[in-house]
């Protein structure tokens, strides 16, 4: 993986670039030349083992240049990741002007802003810089994101921080908007009120206290929408902010007006609105609020990731144990574990002994015994020992780290199914502000008198009640909680598009070995000829296979190690080309093979017919064994299948999926093994590349497929299906090709990550169902198209309250993912198939 591209032309004027397609030092010295003929470059090193090019600059030089001279020396430079967190976004429509202004850097390839994560994502080779500034442009702040997890704990307090003061200034627009809303809506609804205002303050009087209270809401909690969507409306890119500054605005003006300057409007006209700007302000930052607990709801399974990180480590240093950060431990320290203390990165205990709780990664409740040579993962538990460990991953590459990563970029990514939502509301504010206006001319000139009220009061709740929040939020506040709640499960998507494309997965293909079964030979069977001890029969036959390096030798010893037998001496090992082996064991002659070399020794096997027969059906292959002369023994070593894989293939056919085996094992075998599982259809004996040609027959037979894999070959055929699962337990490069990674070695992860993907799609039909059905229903009920007819019109008010309540919905719709439950319990992954998970960022 190439070098994230760094620039640090704002401090030293280094700028750090990968270079791609160099050979030899004349390339070396090409690209060096190159760069120097930049202007304003000093100096240029390019180092051929790191692929990597550092440029010092004695001024401002323009990066796109030195990409362009690279290019044109004949090398390319790879397009890097950045990624940026944005403050200030509010609605859809804030979405796109960001992302627009980030495409439009010289050097970006692409660029994707999610609402609920407030990230950017960016791929090119434009300035880290240039980005930002371009982000600032827009009226919005970004800052670059610390993948280490480092500034975690600062973002979490930055969000506290914001609901609180959104609190705060929602307790004082209410104090300050309820005696508004009493003095006008009482007088229209309490008997007796207006007569007591008329009697007390007067009608004059009681416009200027609402003045006074209602400029105090707009203009002090009130005051972000003006400084954000005024801007936003001249840049020409008008968004939610927009939409609420123009409503109140025009209402607190025309109020403003009819206070100060009645005569200025025409008879019968003058009224005030100061209630409805007030309340609309009260109203929308109420929403705001109660919208941004819910937000920090859909990012618990991160923060709960992120709580498990340790803040300190005791590393020894110049002789002595010194407690420093844990960002600040290197590769290689040596770290002391006291009881009761997490550990704080991954490594190996080097002395010392403990028991530690990996409850977190394993799922198993029982502490595990840890000493000298033993791995231990950061973010456990120590129990009631001590020890110290060598650090053997730090920062971001402890697995911790890499799993935080995986979830959040899933939760940053954007599914298929948005790219409709974002064409929509590209153009959403501006049309409903061209309706807004279409709204106040149609009332104005044709409606009923006074024709100027009804078109501003109507124009207004067009503007407010269009707000795109609940457009924005549908399908990302979706994505956090379901990539959080498979984290949770133990299925980390590494793209969040395999969320979308697992659940229309028709076909599911499996690879046999480490998938279906354990991996590794077994025995699995050992039938005896009475007369004979199976104890005796098994150490003898395993003494001789110890000498073989066949793996179903090697099998055969591990069983006999399994069940504590002590192996006797072999003396005159010999093995029978094409037919097994033979020695001296304790003074007997052991011969094992197949049935051919036992009738080559004149033994007849057919006292165990039944037996081959069923071992045959079962896909495994018999060994027999002779003691002196004798047949003794029918042995059958095979790779098992996991305990939890009928149950997973069940499930998978319950969900209405077919289920397909592609494996290198001979057709027999593989049948055999399918009939007992209940597999739809089997492609055996074929080489890797094979696995490909098959993922590709299946996709066209049957549709979209998933491939579940976890060895070295099954990398191409993970690549190649439409989603690739690979099972954590396996090889990096499996991992690494893979979309969707299984944290536990059971299969029925994938049963679950498919009925996840399929409730997490239709949390976010239902999200854009509402959104879009609310926007299209109360529009035109704004505009007043129900009053011909029958006579009614949407209040400001009650238009304010609704789109608040439509964000609302939305998020707590897509919080109850939290609740979902897996069709099947997955099992928690054993000891020995934890210290195997190693994850790998996405591509």
């Amino acid at each position: 993986m190439n070098a994230p591209v760094r620039d640090h032309s704002a401090a030293a004027q280094i700028i750090g670039l990968p270079i791609e397609g160099m050979t030899c030092a004349s390339c070396v010295g090409r690209v060096e030349k190159a760069l120097k003929a930049v202007p304003g470059v000093e100096s240029a090193t390019v180092n051929l083992a790191t692929e990597r090019a550092d440029v010092m600059a004695s001024g401002p030089v323009d990066r796109q240049a030195l990409v362009r001279s690279i290019e044109e020396a004949g090398y390319s430079v790879p397009s890097a990741a950045t990624e940026l967190a944005i403050d200030g976004m509010t609605c859809a429509s804030c979405v796109g002007s960001v992302e627009r202004a980030l495409r439009a850097v010289p050097g970006v390839v692409s660029a994707t802003v999610n609402l609920a994560t407030e990230r950017a994502s960016i791929h090119g080779n434009a300035d880290a810089a240039l980005l930002i500034k371009a982000v600032e442009a827009t009226g919005y702040s970004a800052r670059a994101v610390d993948r280490s997890g480092a500034r975690d704990e600062e973002v979490a307090e930055r969000k506290e921080a914001e609901t609180i003061s959104l609190k705060r200034d929602v307790t004082l627009a209410a104090l300050l908007t309820l005696p508004v809303f009493i003095l006008e809506m009482g007088s229209h609804t309490i008997p007796g009120m207006h007569d007591l205002v008329m009697r007390t303050i007067g009608m004059q009087w009681n416009w200027y206290i609402q003045f006074a209270l209602a400029t105090l809401v707009l203009f002090v909690p009130g005051i972000r929408f003006y400084e954000k969507g005024f801007p936003a409306l001249l840049r020409g890119a008008p968004d939610m902010n927009s939409l609420v500054a123009v409503g109140t605005m025009a209402a607190y003006l025309y109020s403003l007006v009819a206070t100060f300057a009645p005569a200025f409007l025409p008879a019968g006209t003058v009224n005030v609105y100061f209630e409805a700007a007030a309340v609309i302000v009260t109203l929308i930052l109420l929403g705001r609020f109660l919208e941004a607990r819910a937000k920090g709801r859909t990012s618990e399974a991160i923060k709960r990731l992120v709580g498990l990180q340790a803040k300190t480590a005791r590393v020894r240093r110049d002789g002595r144990a010194q407690e420093v950060e844990v960002t600040e431990v290197a590769f290689g320290d040596i770290i002391e574990v006291r009881p009761g203390e997490r550990v704080p990165v991954d490594g190996e205990v080097v002395d010392g002994e403990s028991y530690v709780d990996e409850s977190m990664i394993t799922g198993e409740p029982i502490p595990v015994a840890k000493s000298a040579g033993a791995e231990v993962v950061g973010g456990t538990v120590n129990q009631t020992g001590a020890f110290a460990f060598r650090a053997t991953a730090v920062g971001a590459a402890t697995m911790l780290a890499q799993i935080i990563r995986l979830v959040e970029d899933a939760q940053g990514s954007k599914l298929p199914i948005q790219a409709m939502v974002d064409k929509v509301t590209m153009w959403f504010v501006p049309a409903v502000m061209a309706v807004a206006v279409a709204t106040f001319l149609v009332w104005l000139f044709f409606g009923p008198s006074p024709a100027l009220t009804f078109a501003l009061v109507n124009a207004v709740a067009v503007l407010i009640i269009a707000c795109p929040c609940a457009m924005g939020l549908a399908t990302p506040t979706s994505i956090m909680v379901g990539t959080g709640r498979g984290a949770e499960m133990g299925v980390l998507f590494r793209k969040g598009e395999a969320l979308q494309l697992l659940r229309e997965a028709k076909v599911v293909a499996l690879d046999k070995t480490g998938t279906l079964t354990e991996g590794r030979p077994a025995l699995t069977d050992l039938e005896l000829v009475d007369g004979f001890d199976r104890t005796t029969v098994l150490a003898k036959i395993a003494a001789v296979e110890a000498k073989s390096e066949h793996p179903i030798a090697r099998a055969i010893v591990e069983a006999a190690e399994a069940e504590g037998l002590g192996l006797p001496a072999v003396a005159g090992f010999e093995s029978v080309t094409g037919f097994g082996v033979k020695a001296e064991v304790d003074g007997s002659r052991i011969e094992v093979g197949a049935d051919r070399y036992m009738t080559e020794l004149g033994l007849d096997v057919g006292a165990f017919a039944g037996t081959a027969t069923k071992l045959a059906d079962e896909g495994k292959s018999p060994l027999y064994a002779a003691i002196d002369g004798k047949l003794a023994a029918i042995i059958a070593v095979s790779d098992p299948i996991k305990d939890t894989t009928q149950e997973a293939i069940a499930a998978l056919h319950e969900l209405g999926l077919k289920v397909a085996m592609i494996t290198g094992d001979n057709r027999r075998t593989a049948h055999a093994i399918a009939r007992r599982l209940g597999i739809d259809e089997v492609v055996a004996e074929v080489l890797p590349e094979g696995k490909v040609d098959a993922v590709r027959r299946l996709k066209q037979q049957h549709g979209r497929l998933a491939f579940v894999g976890d060895g070295i070959n099954d990398a191409p055929a993970l690549a190649e299906a439409d989603v690739g699962i690979a099972i954590g337990t396996g090889t990096d490069v499996a991992i690494e090709a893979a979309d969707v990674v299984l944290m536990s070695g059971s299969l029925k992860g994938v049963p679950n990550a498919i009925a996840l993907s399929k409730a997490t799609i239709r949390n976010i039909r239902q999200n854009l169902f509402w959104a879009f059905a609310y926007n299209t229903a109360l529009i035109p009920v704004a505009a007043g198209v129900l009053y011909p007819a029958f006579g009614i019109l949407l209040s400001p008010v009650l238009a304010a309250g609704a789109m608040a309540l439509s964000s609302i919905f939305v998020l707590a719709n897509a919080l109850r993912l939290r609740r979902f439950k897996a069709p099947i319990a997955a099992e928690p992954m054993t000891r020995a198939q934890a210290a195997g998970v190693r994850l790998a960022p996405a591509a």
